[in-house]
């Protein structure tokens, strides 16, 4: 049987990436996501940090699984940002991915303008598959997180865009908090949808929406009973990355952590039955 471990956010636990995981290792986490720190979000980072960073990932014996700058969050009107984070931003993050060993580098799927045409896809597609062209050539995979009101907004519509730019370095980082709300049911229609392009899942949880207000695993409207089910049988990830999102972070991280392992001990042992 499969198995699916957790891992996190750092920031969801603390800004401080060495709290974070002091905290994460209590609780048994060994992977994380690098995205917000102390003196920046990735990949501007002061270079002390960084070090503290790198000697807390040796001496804790953890991993970095991805880095996540936040690019590709403007609308297609600004080419000016656009082209910044494309020429500039994502070739540093890509080589602090490479420092730390990480393979994968987080991207979104750019703002959609209120009335923006249909064929203005066409242009988001050719601005993420200059980015993976980049990414191919680094060794390096984007996995594109859907996001309320983006281009890549819902399962599908995330599927759409990873097809068109049709490239090994283009998978999907899959949210799917970040797809309630959209035309689609996250789970099952959104991951169907999306499954085979997955190479990343972020987990919380919401009542009325992600950018509203997200609430512990299991106190909101996202069935992850059956997401972590289906993750675990199709063979789609190792694990999923725990982006806790409401507060207190720490104690509302440490709840997730002890809902989502029951979970998949339910989830085991149902299986194996």
């Amino acid at each position: 049987m499969h198995r699916l471990s957790l891992a996190f956010v750092s920031d969801e636990i603390s800004a401080d990436f060495r709290e974070a995981a002091r905290y994460g290792t209590q609780w048994g986490i060994s992977t994380y996501e690098l995205r917000m720190l102390k003196t920046g979000r990735v990949p501007d980072v002061q270079a002390d940090e960084l070090e503290n960073i790198m000697a807390a990932v040796k001496e804790y014996g953890i991993k970095i699984s991805a880095l996540s700058p936040g690019i590709f969050k403007h609308p297609l009107s600004q080419q000016s940002l656009l082209n910044d984070e494309l020429t500039d931003v994502l070739p540093r993050t890509m080589a602090m991915a490479k420092e730390f060993e990480a393979p994968l580098v987080i991207v979104f799927g750019f703002q959609r303008e209120r009335d923006e045409p249909a064929e203005n896809f066409e242009k988001a597609v050719g601005w993420m598959r200059r980015a993976a062209e980049l990414a191919a050539q680094n060794n390096i995979v984007l996995a594109v997180e859907n996001e309320p009101g983006f281009w890549c907004d819902s399962g599908a519509n995330t599927a759409k865009m990873i097809s068109a730019v049709n490239s090994r370095a283009l998978r999907a980082n899959w949210d799917p908090c970040n797809g309630y709300g959209t035309k689609e049911v996250p789970f099952p229609d959104g991951y169907q949808a999306i499954k085979k392009f997955i190479a990343n899942v972020h987990v919380k949880d919401t009542k009325e929406g992600s950018l509203v207000q997200c609430v512990p695993v299991g106190e909101g409207a996202i069935d992850w009973k059956g997401q972590l089910e289906a993750l675990m049988c199709d063979r789609i990830v190792n694990h999923v990355s725990i982006e806790t999102h409401c507060l207190p972070l720490i104690e509302k991280s440490q709840q997730n952590v002890a809902t989502l392992t029951r979970y998949l001990n339910e989830i085991q042992s149902r299986l194996e039955a």
